[in-house]
């Protein structure tokens, strides 16, 4: 019976069940999904994020509201994420709890927009002040250096648009006969839709426009199509290089788009290096120094 009994105990371990280590839990706090660009951001790292059983990934849309983006990364927090996706639409007011996180142990993910604090894990990004220079250059050289030029610009609160202000204004302060108006159109469509009607309904007009995303263009060239204005009389550039951008540039009725890559696969490539224990970069630049046309349209793919 003594035997039988050890025989047992020795053979015990092995039908004891084996628990598999669970997934690290990434979390992407996202301003909005209105914006095309950013809803596409979330889908490209939930498609990369699905290849590995090492990551559980879950998303949130503050829909614009900042103050909801907030109370959405204080939930991360308090469910103890391990890695948490930051795109912010205000590079301030974020800034307490995007510290608060990084003092909890939580590895940060700045994506795309920037945030006033260095207490992150990683900062992956453009280099928009280059892009919105590029798009100066060429517009400038397309003018012949003469001519007014609509500036669309994102959200006044977001680093990325006061980067790619700076950058074209850089580029158009050595063309002094080309004159130079701003809007906001907050990168959505309906708030371009809304700035062009007022610009037409007010009889202003322009040789050029440099929007800063290629969403808000197509919202110009909607109203362009009811006031039956050709798009193609106007020199048009915008940034992103979304599939409706490239339609457009094809028909000849978008001039130009700055290439800008989404950084969804980025940010989970860098979420699985921390999750894996490999070192990150504090800041990590993603490539977007492409300008598309007519020419080379047809041989590159849109972001999304």
């Amino acid at each position: 019976m003594r035997i039988l009994s050890l025989m047992l105990l020795f053979l015990l371990p092995l039908t004891l069940p084996v628990f598999a280590a669970q997934p690290a839990v990434v979390a992407f706090a996202q301003d909005t999904l209105a914006n095309d660009f950013r809803k596409h951001q979330v889908l490209e790292a939930r498609k990369t994020a699905a290849d590995y059983p090492e990551i559980r990934f879950i998303y949130s849309d503050a829909r614009g509201r900042t103050s909801l983006l907030i109370n959405q990364i204080e939930t991360y927090i308090k469910q103890q994420v391990d890695v948490l996706i930051i795109g912010t639409n205000d590079a301030q007011a974020v800034v307490p709890v995007v510290e608060k996180a990084h003092q909890a142990g939580i590895k940060v993910i700045i994506l795309d927009r920037g945030v006033n604090t260095d207490q992150y894990t990683t900062f992956i990004h453009s280099d928009n002040t280059a892009i919105g220079h590029l798009a100066g250059r060429y517009i400038a050289d397309q003018l012949q250096g003469k001519g007014k030029v609509l500036l669309l610009e994102g959200i006044q609160s977001a680093d990325v648009t006061h980067q790619r202000t700076r950058g074209f204004m850089t580029a158009m302060s050595y063309y002094p006969e080309i004159q130079v108006i701003k809007r906001t159109g907050n990168f959505l469509r309906k708030d371009a839709l809304r700035v062009t009607e007022k610009l037409l309904n007010d009889g202003i007009e322009v040789d050029a426009i440099f929007s800063e995303s290629d969403s808000m263009l197509s919202g110009v060239r909607a109203v362009l199509y009811k006031h039956h204005i050709s798009p193609s009389s106007i020199i048009t550039v915008g940034c992103d290089y979304i599939s409706e951008a490239k339609a457009a540039i094809l028909k000849g009725e978008q001039t130009a788009s700055v290439y800008f890559p989404l950084g969804g696969k980025a940010a989970i490539d860098a979420a699985l290096r921390i999750i894996r224990g490999q070192p990150v970069a504090h800041k990590y630049l993603i490539g977007a120094d492409l300008l598309v046309t007519r020419d080379n349209a047809p041989d590159i793919a849109p972001v999304f």
